[in-house]
């Protein structure tokens, strides 16, 4: 059993594909040591390479290959001084990205995996360090057992790295103050485990994919109050390879055969109560009121007929017995008016905030803000938008903005004076574009991680991003998606779990990662120390002159931009911690 082992950061992203030589393609002999708090991760990557294919085991459970004789290695991983639940080895699953190479990304839960020969195996090696935790030095230890068919294991190599915790104790996520807005699609969810939408069914699979947002820090729910406000996404335009990615009104309406409405705000209001049982209370974010997306040469326009936006209110027709859409404004004066009650009712109405995605038009959008005005006067409204034009115009009820990374690129002076102006949260976003930093499973995994690192430098308040569950048709098999329009990994943070819940990925972990550093920067700060010396820390990693440089435009590239190197990040936090320590 010819085995190599190795250990590597856990922004380590293995590829395997067209590029691949037979050399070992990684350090056998690498050292990592890495600081952390109380309350606190600490994660590595363990690789595994054998010159013979392999079952790669991560649990104690027996394992045999259904083809026939084969080598089996099992990781076993354990700290000392610590509980042993406290250590958890993870199988790396490797997804293809849009030029047809494999690489890491998907955390996977099953125990076993098969290899073949000559390809690396990646096992995410993660430390939970609780806030009982004794501070000092730990050596975690990973042992790395074989055998074949009915043979005694024999230990093939043990491997540690170091972990430093230092008397200081992080934050729970559900008490940070990062920002973070991760969009919920829960018809997508429905879609990809068969489920009756808003079914109990639905409810209980939604459930673990809400806990895992908020072990992110998520602040914000998302609601979809009509059919389809982004129209599928465009996947119409797609001839290849087209997916479902509709989003439904989680709000059931019907007209009774004497006229009268009928709002059904049940499942509207079970989703929030389960959120907020998460600690998922900062916001609720009511998408399908304004400024809907279109593809008119695609069948999908207005509905509508005297109103200037297109939404699509789906009811149920008693006298008819049958499904309609809303055809006139009055009708959706009534359902508006219902839906504000409802929040009012609720106790809701002062975080919701009724968002509009990407206005171009800002004459239009301004008209269609002011009839929804007048329909709603207790709503407030959030824009992600393109342009610090629509910040300057002051719109009478607008709170917040979330000017995309191009934009603050472009406009840094005048986004810096704006946000002291506004009357709530100015967070950025990256979508299928820029090109980096992003999320792309193309992206450095380190991107992830700078994200909101990059938002302290800003000065912004936190970081939004359309997707989390945004899957194409069979995303454990095909992720890419409309490329290059959807760069692969762009509609997602998660995979659909057979079990019913969500897969994480390597992107997320990183993104958890960073927002954690975020964090400790913050309170760091706010305990009396200097915000200047930490940004001036940060140019160790982040490389610019000129925040300008960040804009496609400037045609930099990703190591021109970013430190590409761990430690650089992990000694800005460590020494950080050290003096949070003192």
């Amino acid at each position: 059993m010819n085995i190599s082992l190795g250990l590597e950061h856990e922004s380590y992203k293995h590829v395997h594909g067209a590029l691949n030589k037979f050399t070992l393609p990684f350090d056998e002999n690498k050292e990592i040591s890495l600081v952390c708090g109380r309350n606190d991760r600490a994660a590595v990557q363990l690789l595994i390479h054998s010159d013979r294919e392999m079952l790669v085991c991560v649990n104690e459970d027996p394992a045999f290959y259904e083809r026939g004789p084969i080598d089996i290695v099992r990781v076993n991983a354990e700290i000392p001084g610590l509980r042993a639940s406290s250590v958890k080895a993870t199988l790396i699953g490797l997804v293809e990205d849009d030029d047809r190479q494999l690489k890491s990304d998907i955390l996977l839960r099953q125990p076993f995996i098969h290899v073949e020969a000559g390809r690396v195996q990646p096992v995410w090696i993660e430390i939970e360090i609780g806030k009982d935790a004794d501070p000092g030095a730990y050596t975690p230890r990973i042992s790395v057992f074989g055998h074949r068919l009915f043979e005694d294991e024999s230990l093939v190599r043990e491997l540690s790295f170091n972990v430093q915790v230092v008397n200081a104790t992080l934050k729970d996520a559900g008490d940070y103050a990062f920002h973070l807005d991760l969009w919920q699609h829960n018809s997508n969810i429905a879609r990809k485990y068969d489920l009756e939408l808003w079914s109990d069914e639905h409810f209980a699979v939604i459930d673990p994919y809400l806990a895992s947002l908020a072990d992110l820090g998520q602040k914000s729910l998302s609601i979809v109050a009509s059919e389809i406000p982004w129209s599928g996404q465009s996947s119409a335009y797609d001839r290849i390879d087209p997916a479902n990615l509709f989003e439904y009104n989680i709000v059931r309406t019907t007209r009774l055969a004497n006229g009268q409405w009928v709002f059904d705000f049940d499942a509207l209001n079970r989703y929030v109560k389960m959120g907020m049982k998460h600690g998922i209370s900062q916001e609720i974010e009511v998408f399908g009121l304004i400024n809907i997306w279109v593809l008119p040469d695609a069948g999908l326009g207005a509905v509508l007929e005297d109103y200037n936006d297109a939404v699509r209110i789906r009811y149920w027709d008693e006298s008819s017995r049958s499904f309609k859409y809303m055809t006139h404004k009055r009708d959706f004066v009534q359902y508006v008016q219902a839906l504000e009650s409802n929040f009012i009712e609720m106790g809701w109405i002062d975080i919701v905030r009724v968002t509009a995605d990407e206005p171009s038009d800002l004459a239009l959008f301004t008209e269609r803000l002011d009839e929804l005005k007048k329909m709603g006067p207790s709503f407030k409204y959030k824009a992600a938008i393109n342009h610090a034009e629509f910040i300057e115009q002051g719109i009478e009820g607008m709170m917040d903005y979330v000017p995309i990374l191009n934009c603050i690129a472009a406009e840094s002076e005048k986004i810096a004076s704006l946000k002291k102006e506004i009357k709530g949260y100015m967070t950025y976003y990256v979508c299928c574009g820029p090109d980096l930093p992003n999320t792309f499973i193309r992206s450095h995994l380190l991107e992830s991680r700078l994200i909101p690192w990059l938002a302290y430098y800003m000065n912004m308040d936190g970081f939004l991003r359309w997707n989390y569950t945004v899957w194409p048709n069979d995303p454990l098999n095909k992720i890419s998606y409309h490329y290059p329009y959807f760069p692969a990994g762009d509609t997602n943070f998660v995979y659909p779990g057979r079990d019913g819940k969500p897969m994480l990925t390597l992107r997320y972990k990183l993104l958890q990662k960073g927002i954690r550093d975020y964090e400790i920067i913050r309170d760091y700060v706010e305990q009396g120390g200097d915000r200047e010396e930490v940004v001036r820390r940060m140019e160790k990693v982040f490389l610019w002159k000129d925040i300008g440089e960040l804009h496609p435009d400037a045609r930099r590239k990703r190591e021109e931009l970013f430190s590409l190197t761990d430690s650089d990040y992990e000694e800005i936090i460590a020494g950080i911690l050290q003096e949070i320590e003192k």
